[in-house]
């Protein structure tokens, strides 16, 4: 009987917020097509280590494995991914895992992701609505802009392009290329345009848009292919024109 192929997996791990990272390697049963999550769930069945020794499960963050939802961001073999788009074929070997180093590691491969959140509500990343009773429907978008907002709203806040700004870091407070999309998102929409302003200020604020310096690193990494860089740019010149309006009094200022 031939003898079981495996697959090598490298894991960066750490037991905790404040615990020292360390490196452990696993040989997982090989089986076509599959990808890193389906490696990581068969050291989840079976924690034994390359050495033969019995170890806890390797923690890690999952949703819908589809590549829609954005928790299984790691990085693989030092580029910030999706985990489970990752095929174990198509990956140099032995496979190294990491936590994305941008974010506070809670525990192995997860990471806390909050700045991002706390980027989209300086950004008033939303569209307020009254819906105490039903509205009908919203007003039509023009086909154009519908097309290159829907490139937009593809984000899943999945933290692969903050990884790779070399701007988001911990002496920056730069809220990061996704926020700032997501801001020009909102305010081409045309209920979320009456409150453009608002989502403008917040980009004029403290790490906002003009914290970008520009290496255009995340729209090379963005794995929804999003034009951060475009977005950046238009957001750069609304704010321009915002503070224009801030400075004469403009009635559109506010």
């Amino acid at each position: 009987m031939a003898e079981q192929k495996t697959v090598t997996f490298i894991i960066t791990r750490q037991d905790g917020p404040d615990s020292a990272p360390y490196e452990e390697t696993f040989n997982v049963p090989y089986r076509k097509n599959m990808n890193v999550i389906s490696g990581l769930m068969e050291i989840q069945k079976n924690p034994v280590n390359a050495n033969g020794e019995k170890t806890t499960p390797v923690q890690w963050d999952m949703n819908c494995l589809e590549e829609v939802c954005g928790a299984c961001s790691m990085v693989i073999n030092g580029k910030a991914r999706q985990s489970c788009a990752a095929l174990v074929d198509k990956l140099e070997h032995p496979i190294r895992l990491e936590p994305m180093k941008t974010f506070p590691v809670i525990r192995d491969l997860i990471v806390d992701r909050e700045r991002m959140f706390d980027a989209l509500k300086q950004i008033k990343g939303w569209i307020p609505i009254d819906g105490r009773y039903d509205l009908g429907p919203g007003p039509r978008m023009p086909e154009k802009k519908r097309q290159w907002a829907y490139e937009l709203s593809k984000c899943m806040t999945c933290g692969v392009c903050l990884e790779v700004c070399p701007n988001v870091n911990d002496k920056s407070n730069f809220i990061g290329p996704a926020a700032v999309s997501q801001a020009r998102l909102f305010n081409s929409h045309p209920t979320g345009f009456m409150n453009k302003s608002e989502r403008l200020q917040g980009l004029m604020e403290a790490g906002g848009v003009t914290g970008c310096g520009n290496a255009q690193n995340c729209v090379q990494a963005c794995p929804k292919g999003i034009p951060l860089t475009t977005s950046i740019a238009a957001m750069n010149r609304a704010t321009l024109a915002q503070s224009f309006k801030n400075f004469f009094g403009s009635d559109n200022a506010h």
